[in-house]
């Protein structure tokens, strides 16, 4: 039997009254949204303030957040950054000791083994990396987005050329 995953959490979104639970608490407001599966906020807010605010307040406070957030990401202008081909793409962090990448963009080949930590093995610049392994690179980008292109391993230093269409059958 197939286990349930967990949906993910939806964002936070500009909201009504009805639409919203909002509670106080010493440091702040939380507001939890009616709709199941949506992620509550905690609004931090100075206290003497927070006692002046009606509910009403303190969700225009929550919205105009959510606004002055998403103009932000609408104004910003991402650029991945892939470092050249030669030079090493992971590192392990002296901190913490975790696998990290060097950029935003990851040139990678999988390949089938048997093994403990499943069927396939990930490797980058000539070196093996388990799932588990590939997924620690992966975690620094948590919260993130990504697009996966499949490309012919001896392709995967160039960007390939992306039509977005229905796939054809038996693919």
């Amino acid at each position: 039997m197939k286990r349930k995953r967990p949906l993910r959490p939806k964002k936070p979104y500009i909201a009504t009254p009805d639409q919203v639970r909002i509670t106080r608490d010493a440091h702040g407001a939380n507001i939890d949204y009616a709709e199941e599966n949506v992620s509550g906020v905690h609004l931090v807010l100075a206290p003497e303030k927070l006692a002046a605010m009606a509910d009403e307040d303190i969700l225009d406070v929550h919205n105009r957040c959510l606004e002055a957030q998403q103009a932000s990401a609408d104004s910003f202008e991402w650029v991945a950054v892939e470092v050249p081909p030669g030079t090493p793409q992971v590192k392990r962090d002296r901190r913490t000791g975790q696998l990290v990448p060097r950029g935003d963009v990851l040139r990678c080949q999988i390949t089938h083994v048997a093994g403990e930590d499943g069927p396939v093995a990930i490797y980058i610049d000539d070196e093996e990396y388990s799932l588990r392994e590939f997924g620690e690179i992966l975690s620094m980008y948590a919260g993130w987005g990504m697009r996966v292109a499949f490309v012919p391993d001896d392709e995967v230093h160039e960007e390939p050329v992306i039509e977005v269409r229905k796939p054809k059958r038996g693919r």
